[in-house]
């Protein structure tokens, strides 16, 4: 389509003056037109008092061309600003103290709440997202048939999580979609350098004692590096500008990620990075094996002997993990359609325990798929599959549009996280449900142009 504009489209390389008007109920008071000259609008009418408003409140972002340069801007509206300021801080609090995304996102949701009911707004939501409502109500349903109710209903507090979309989908449009990139990007940096100095220097550096970053889970910590990886690569191979700081900032991130001897998150960040190779040139995908060598090559021998265990058939945690997929399987087998409730694996595992397994109980089975058909039943795996496959085809279809790195991005982590989720339950996990929900909303709100607000008609009175 680019090759087709002619000269006269030149002017409109840096987008339109005013974001596109999204369709909102307003309601317009009757006035006369001397009246209305007389305020002082003179013969622009409606629109122009509408435009004159909108642009004190966001300034004219570039939202035409793909990643286009320059900088986001925050909204000037105080209410607004504030829950922009407090969703970012989210986005970077969630890889540093679960405690403190939480708080965080409290205190976003309550600024959008108040947001939504102040301007009398109709909350608006991506596609995608009724696939998740489905599996929040598959996920209900399955609680309520559990073996124990009460318990099973107290975890799925963890679908209050999804909340996430509508608010980042309403609060960070255009540019500011890069900026939650970057903001995700730096402190997944930070993090990374404080597991580098824990493998160094802390000696957190063989499997009993693995770098966990700020978190105090080492699954959670590879499983989140994984994902800002991802995100760090596609900025760096689709995005226009601003890309030195993913360059910079990707050795630390890849050291990091090695260091934490986990392999699920090793396998992920290959297929997600590998997607990415792919989608940029398929020529590209010869690097991967290059850089597999330099990592034989150059690694400690306890790093390259937990890759080579990977392939082993007689490593415990690769036995256990075949017998807990039997395991899931009989679990099914018995449950099809509700399963046998959230967190109610680790009450029925002994009785359908595999004699092959290594560990006496487990308290999930280290599997995405198999976990959600097992806990919550085949339709809940099904409406889960319905959600992925509408990410994927959106992001397919936009990864070439205005924000290329945004969709990019999201093809990558959904990539990852379905490899290492073959080995390692990531869904389940808070902190990582919670990085994942925001990088793969954010495609769709970057091209959501910036809210216009019109401005209440004032009447005035003709002089004399």
């Amino acid at each position: 389509m680019a090759d087709r504009r002619g000269a006269h489209d030149l002017g409109r390389e840096a987008g339109p003056a005013v974001p596109a008007m999204q369709s909102t109920d307003l309601r317009a008071g009757r006035f006369s037109m001397p009246d209305y000259l007389d305020a002082g609008y003179g013969d622009r009418g409606g629109r122009a008092r509408a435009r004159m408003s909108a642009e004190k409140m966001w300034p004219a972002p570039s939202v035409g061309r793909p990643d286009a340069a320059g900088d986001a801007v925050l909204p000037s509206d105080p209410l607004e600003r504030a829950a922009c300021v407090a969703l970012l801080a989210f986005a970077g609090a969630m890889q540093v103290s679960i405690a403190a995304a939480d708080i965080l996102l409290t205190i976003t949701a309550v600024l959008w709440i108040a947001l939504v009911m102040r301007n009398r707004e109709r909350i608006e939501v991506p596609r995608m997202f009724w696939a998740l409502a489905a599996y929040a109500a598959a996920t209900l349903v399955a609680a309520i048939f559990s073996v124990d109710p009460r318990v099973s209903l107290i975890d799925s507090k963890q679908l209050v999580l999804l909340i996430i979309v509508p608010i980042i989908y309403r609060l960070l449009p255009g540019k500011l979609s890069l900026t939650a990139v970057d903001v995700v990007i730096t402190v997944g940096a930070l993090s990374a350098t404080w597991g580098i100095i824990q493998y160094l220097i802390l000696n957190y550096d063989d499997l009993g004692r693995r770098p966990q970053g700020a978190l105090g889970l080492y699954m959670t910590y590879s499983g989140l590096l994984m994902l800002v990886t991802c995100a760090a690569v596609a900025r760096l191979m689709f995005a226009k500008h601003h890309r030195q700081w993913a360059a910079l900032v990707m050795p630390a991130l890849v050291l990091a990620l090695a260091f934490t001897f986990t392999r699920s998150a090793w396998v992920g960040s290959c297929v997600g990075v590998g997607v990415l190779l792919l989608l940029r040139d398929f020529r590209l995908i010869a690097l991967l094996p290059v850089a597999f060598g330099i990592f034989l090559t150059v690694a400690p021998t306890k790093l390259t002997a937990r890759l080579y265990s990977t392939f082993s058939l007689t490593d415990p945690s690769n036995v256990d993990r075949v017998a807990m997929m039997k395991s899931g399987f009989r679990i099914i087998k018995d449950d099809p359609l509700t399963g046998v409730g959230p967190d109610m694996i680790i009450q029925v595992y002994p009785h359908y325990r595999d004699k092959t397994a290594v560990n006496q109980l487990n308290p999930h089975l280290h599997n995405v798929p198999l976990q959600i058909a097992a806990e919550r039943g085949v339709p809940a795996l099904a409406v889960w599959l319905w959600f992925i496959v509408s990410l994927l085809r959106d992001f397919l279809r936009r990864r070439r549009e205005a924000f290329p790195s945004l969709s990019n991005a999201g093809i990558a982590v959904i990539a990852a996280m379905l490899a290492a989720g073959l080995f390692e339950y990531n869904f389940g996990d808070s902190e990582f449900l919670m990085l994942f929900l925001v990088l793969v909303t954010l495609p769709y709100a970057a091209e959501r142009a910036p809210r216009v607000a019109a401005a209440p008609i004032v009447h005035a009175r003709r002089a004399g």
